[in-house]
């Protein structure tokens, strides 16, 4: 609900602002922040207001709520995650051609492993590709369990599919790994519909494609270098500063407030995207991470009052959706 997606958004702040400045952190909550996160309870709810969280919390919906930013300008010259769109092309190439060399029948399966470790940087690919591996290895285990039973008829063969389908579900929100373990042994017995095979060929074809896919898909992140990603966020800093002063300016009566508002809200989103291609970089130096928070915490504050401005020149008062404002409201009640 609202409430948790609030408190959630909260946590995001305080975390953003352990990691720019450690030394203020109080190790204590956040083991307890993160401890009920793992769990199956309410979201907890960090304690103290800080002046202004409101406003900040209200222009990160906003944020949120903008315009889609379009995929030319996401992946285009000079993005933050241009990068990633090659480490992709690249990577995909070789885990194929890689699959290819070694006689694999589905080499298909080493480029789909390839194109699903990709993040926004080489430190989260790198997880995703541990993920993806141990998540495999343990799906073709469940295939080897399974297939026996599946084995019997269509109609079992079905039922597995359902119940794997199903598990897949459940658990992909929790973690990617466990998601795999149903996933891949219903990528398994979906190539048996045609015809049964022997399970031990497809184990085979698969563990030796999501290693290729895995190894090679992560040495393409790794020869793919983002050596810009700190002059990016340089820019978006500098570009986000200007379109909090024009909406700054706006709201005092110099010029439109909803251009100006459309204009922060794309700073935002650019300096977050950049922020977070450079957050788990390799060999790059230390990150302005604390001009990065000043800069989202004052333009999200700015584009709360754009947005309590427009509401109120609707006729709507200051309460323009409901959203983090209205959650923010009910926590503190």
């Amino acid at each position: 609900g609202a409430a948790a997606r609030h408190a959630l958004a909260r946590l995001v702040v305080r975390a953003e602002e352990t990691l720019a400045a450690p030394a203020a952190a109080d190790p204590a909550a956040l083991r307890a922040w993160a401890a009920g996160l793992r769990g199956t309870g309410a979201v907890p709810r960090p304690g103290g207001v800080r002046p202004g969280e409101a406003d900040e919390l209200l222009g990160v919906d906003a944020e949120l709520a903008g315009p889609t930013v379009s995929l030319w300008r996401r992946i285009g010259p000079g993005s933050p995650l241009l990068p990633v769109g090659l480490r992709t092309a690249v990577g995909c190439a070789l885990a194929g051609y890689g699959s290819l060399a070694l006689g694999i029948g589905r080499p298909y399966w080493a480029l789909v492993t390839a194109a699903s470790l990709y993040q926004a940087n080489v430190t989260l690919t790198w997880n995703r590709g541990v993920q993806r591996v141990v998540g495999n290895l343990v799906g073709v285990l469940a295939f080897a369990a399974i297939a026996p039973f599946a084995h019997l008829g269509h109609a079992e063969l079905i039922v597995s599919c359902l119940v794997l389908a199903f598990g897949a579900e459940a658990l992909i929100t929790r973690n990617y790994w466990l998601g795999s373990v149903c996933v891949t042994p219903m990528a398994l017995l979906v190539t048996e519909f045609a015809r049964f095979q022997q399970p031990g060929e497809l184990i085979l074809d698969r563990v030796v494609d999501t290693l290729v896919g895995a190894v090679l898909g992560v040495v393409a992140a790794v020869l793919v270098t983002n050596r810009r990603a700190a002059d990016h966020i340089e820019r978006a800093i500098v570009a986000t500063d200007r379109a909090r002063e024009h909406a700054e300016a706006s709201l005092s009566g110099a010029g439109a407030v909803e251009p100006a508002r459309r204009r922060l809200t794309a700073a935002l989103v650019d300096l977050r995207a950049s922020a977070d291609a450079a957050a788990g970089e390799w060999w790059q130096r230390a990150l302005p991470e604390q001009r990065v928070v000043d800069a989202e915490r004052a333009g999200h504050r700015t584009l709360a009052a754009t947005v309590r401005r427009q509401s109120g020149e609707n006729g709507q008062g200051t309460r323009p959706r409901a959203g983090a404002a209205d959650a923010w409201e009910g926590a503190r009640a």
